[in-house]
């Protein structure tokens, strides 16, 4: 087996030396390790289709990986049996832009681009990508449509469902499925590409992707708000659609707690108030029109919820440096909870009209429940998505008989709530291996049932990141 994939990527393409393997195989927070037969990197299309075609003939699963940044240990390798232990493919080395095309506003990448390199090659042609997220240095664009991110720009963008035009995927027995035309108009049947954003490489590979492009906002306003509540956050956030809806391009809502780890771990953070806020919001303003007064439409707003006492206080930037130094404590946030300890993250999604109340009930479960932990909150409030974190301390976790089955008691928890709104317990950072048992828990019977007939299709032998989304004994 190894001698074949070598014959196709050659020695530049496979890693089998298990200490140059251990990245690969263990998530980013160190918390879960899989194992794996080789890592694999081909360098173009056709080598991914010869590998999965090689692994299909000798019914060896396929564990992709991107940048190797989720949070529900979708990339790590766990075949469930000894004598195939499966490959991790990972498409590093295809990190081609194809093509951009300003007029249509489409980008055609190989999977393997990292999402900053994206934004540099969309500023190039005078338009921009509008997905940006804390691990935007390292996340690359077939993860990101494999778990559907989302990221701060949701409320005007959508998320990466929204941002696809066209996909090409390996499908499981390697023959390449190609829909990179990226028309605007086609209404000629299923739209097949939709079935792989969000299916964490459990139906084929995506190895190539159009992707839509936005005008630049060069003209932006940002302002960081005390408010006195996620309910006078959420009345700020009408107000604003009001008067600047087409404009906003992130509104987000995190409480003192979180932004207290990133004072402590963070590197270069500069808070605009000497006390942290017990609810803050950052607001981003954008326009094409320079000519628009975003400053004063936010001075306007705030200024009116500051009169009636929703608002406490609140910076408007004054320079993009000051921006940026805004900006740069939100995407702080994830690497501040990693030093921290053991934080539980809860990716749920409700109604933006529901944030307030869902944000209450779940910190009275937390706090009757889980007394150990610290509760955070990081809210995309424009679109509903509210991450709960438990952080707890790395001593109490080390007394923990078993910290799989005490995770998800914790999890169930807060999703019960969040199913009492409504609301969905993953929004943005997939089901991965983690939430497998939720998923078959809370989704409609129906629904979950033509899921499994979906994976079936695609991937009879169940070799495409086995034990990933549906649990084992569904897929």
């Amino acid at each position: 087996m190894l001698e074949a994939l070598r014959g196709i990527v050659g020695n530049k393409g496979l890693i089998t030396d298990p200490t140059e393997m251990e990245p690969w195989i263990t998530d980013w927070r160190q918390r879960r390790r899989g194992r794996a037969l080789a890592v694999v990197q081909p360098a173009s299309t056709q080598e991914v289709s010869a590998v999965v075609a090689l692994c299909a003939a000798e019914g060896q699963p396929v564990f992709p990986v991107g940048g190797n940044t989720g949070l529900c240990f979708g990339a790590v390798p766990e075949s469930d049996r000894q004598d195939r232990p499966g490959v991790v493919l990972s498409l590093r080395r295809m990190n081609r832009i194809r093509a951009t095309d300003r007029a249509t506003g489409i980008a055609t990448v190989d999977a393997g681009v990292v999402l900053g390199d994206l934004h540099n090659a969309a500023i190039e042609a005078g338009r921009q990508f509008p997905l940006h997220l804390g691990s935007e240095g390292s996340a690359q664009i077939g993860g990101l449509i494999s778990t559907n991110a989302g990221g701060t720009g949701v409320v005007r963008y959508g998320p990466m469902r929204d941002l696809v035009a066209g996909l090409e995927v390996v499908l499981a027995d390697g023959r390449v499925l190609t829909d990179l035309a990226a028309l605007r108009k086609d209404n000629t049947g299923y739209m097949l590409r939709h079935l792989f954003i969000g299916a964490e490489g459990t139906l084929g590979i995506i190895t190539g992707a159009a992707l839509r492009l936005h005008p630049q906002t060069p003209n932006t306003a940002h302002a960081w708000v005390s408010v006195i509540s996620p309910a006078a956050a959420v009345a700020l956030f009408a107000a604003l659609q009001d008067r600047a809806g087409s404009y906003i391009q992130a509104f987000e809502l995190v409480s003192a707690p979180q932004f207290e780890l990133v004072r402590r771990h963070a590197e270069r953070a500069r808070f605009p108030f000497p006390e942290i806020p017990a609810w803050s919001v950052l607001i981003e303003l954008g326009s094409e029109d320079a000519t628009t007064a975003l400053p004063a439409i936010l001075e306007e707003v705030v200024g009116a919820a500051l009169e009636r006492g929703e608002v406490r206080d609140a910076v408007v930037a004054t320079s993009e440096q000051q921006a940026s130094e805004f900006w740069h404590i939100r995407h702080s946030v994830s690497e501040a909870n990693k030093k921290e300890g053991i934080g539980i993250v809860l990716d749920i999604a409700v109604r933006s009209s529901d944030v307030a109340p869902f944000i209450a009930a779940a910190a009275a479960v937390a706090a009757e429940r889980y007394p150990q932990a610290v509760s955070q909150v990081v809210c995309h409030l424009g679109d509903g998505n509210v991450h709960v974190i438990l952080m707890f301390q790395r001593d109490f976790w080390a007394t923990l008989p078993d910290e799989d089955p005490f995770a998800l008691e914790v999890e169930r928890a807060i999703h019960d709530v969040a199913a009492r709104f409504g609301g969905t317990f993953s929004a943005e950072h997939g089901v991965g291996r983690k939430l497998t048992e939720e998923l078959e828990r809370l989704a409609d019977p129906l629904r979950y049932e033509l899921m499994t007939k979906v994976k079936a299709l695609f991937d009879p032998q169940n070799l495409m990141n086995p034990g990933v989304l549906l649990a084992p004994k569904a897929a």
